[in-house]
């Protein structure tokens, strides 16, 4: 699994141009997934998620995390993430996992992350066309991958 992580002040996410889901102040997490991913790979990331400590204390250091400042979660699944581009200009999805194993393992993770921040956990719809809007916060932006 691979997430690219952004702290923002907002977030968002319109499908057929209604928007489906936003958040203010915390993370947006677009999400990609491969066949080698399981519930060891959803417990991990989901655990970093939760516990990444990229928000500002009271000196200004990255040193809480969103269970500390009470923030919010936007998951995006986003199989573009694991695009190939050794060779060529048009990118091989290959890596990707396919749908069948990919959204199941997505919403597991979006269940779990729920479990660990109540109330705090917006996604977008898995396979929908989704127009991504951020203020990125920093900016901050980090990749977890495992």
């Amino acid at each position: 699994m691979k997430v690219i992580v952004q702290r923002v002040l907002k977030a968002s996410v319109k499908i057929d141009s209604k928007i489906y889901s936003s958040i203010e102040n915390g993370i947006l997490a677009l999400i990609g997934i491969t066949d080698q991913d399981n519930e060891h790979t959803i417990e991990w990331v989901s655990n970093k998620l939760v516990n990444l400590r990229i928000f500002n204390d009271e000196n200004s250091k990255m040193n809480l995390s969103l269970k500390d400042t009470d923030g919010e979660l936007l998951l995006i699944p986003n199989f573009t993430l694991y695009g190939e581009l050794k060779k060529g200009f048009r990118p091989n999805f290959m890596a990707s996992a396919k749908p069948g194993i990919s959204e199941p393992i997505f919403n597991n993770t979006v269940e779990n992350l729920k479990i660990k921040l109540p109330n705090k956990v917006k996604t977008g719809i898995f396979g929908a066309d989704m127009k991504v809007e951020l203020i990125n916060d920093g900016p901050v932006t980090v990749i977890i991958e495992k």
